[in-house]
């Protein structure tokens, strides 16, 4: 019960990530205010989370928007007091395609959610985070956001805002006691990734064992993560006996970024 009676906000809760990260919180007695674009998903994760007996509150939208990334924000703090800890994970992934190919909307699309969003979150989670007294925050950048990530241009071109972003807030907030860091997963067997993998397969003209193979073969370990591995990261970055890390961005890539 690490996190007993925190008020803890996720976005992109809907699925992948985010909703087994709000089960996970849920079951360590944390109060959750769950947001994500699909008020359909994020419904189901809020009804998971309910029949474990956990406390929570939802606001569906898109973290692109200011004024519901405000919302949100005192969503939590109306529902629970206070806010504790923020996993800003929202984000979307994009085709493979070389720059030329990338469509201008495209990019901006991308840049939007996963950058944006992330600046927006931190906008007015901060505040309130130093209000309390301080806070963690927590990023979901991407092994895309530490290296060159060919074919996913826009894609690791957000992700790397995400790392900068977490690097300048930490710099920032570490007075006030709130600790800011990044998680850097790399492929994952989450909607996200099969939706990432559905196209490749269609251009390649794959079956998706054949695809999810060719990923996994430019992973040391020769495989894809688990949803588990990364959201036990999740938890442990944020949680209050990892007093010490801040502007950090931790891969857990099976050995990708390493060589």
């Amino acid at each position: 019960m690490r996190f007993k009676g925190m008020s803890v906000l996720i976005t992109g809760a809907a699925s992948g990530f985010g909703r087994l990260a709000a089960e996970r919180f849920a079951g360590e007695g944390a109060k959750l205010a769950l947001q994500d674009i699909s008020p359909d998903g994020l419904a189901e994760t809020c009804e998971r989370v309910a029949s474990r007996g956990g406390e929570v509150a939802m606001l569906a939208g898109d973290v692109a928007d200011e004024t519901h990334a405000k919302a949100l924000v005192a969503l939590a703090v109306e529902r629970f007091g206070r806010l504790d800890i923020a996993l800003n994970n929202a984000g979307i992934g994009a085709s493979m395609a070389a720059l030329p190919e990338i469509a201008a909307d495209t990019f901006d699309r991308i840049m939007a959610v996963n950058a944006r969003g992330v600046f927006l979150g931190m906008k007015y989670q901060i505040p309130e985070m130093a209000k309390g007294g301080g806070g963690a925050i927590l990023n979901t950048a991407s092994a895309a956001g530490l290296i060159g990530a060919g074919f996913l241009g826009a894609y690791a071109a957000s992700k790397h805002a995400v790392v900068g972003l977490t690097r300048a807030a930490a710099d920032e907030c570490a007075r006030h006691n709130i600790r800011v860091n990044a998680i850097c997963p790399s492929f994952a067997a989450t909607p996200m990734v099969e939706a990432m993998a559905g196209a490749m397969a269609a251009q390649r003209n794959l079956t998706r064992e054949e695809t999810f193979a060719r990923i996994a073969s430019r992973v040391p370990m020769r495989r894809v993560g688990t949803p588990e591995e990364i959201v036990q990261a999740m938890l442990w970055i944020v949680a209050p006996e990892n007093s010490f890390m801040t502007g950090q961005a931790i891969a857990i890539d099976g050995g990708l970024t390493a060589v």
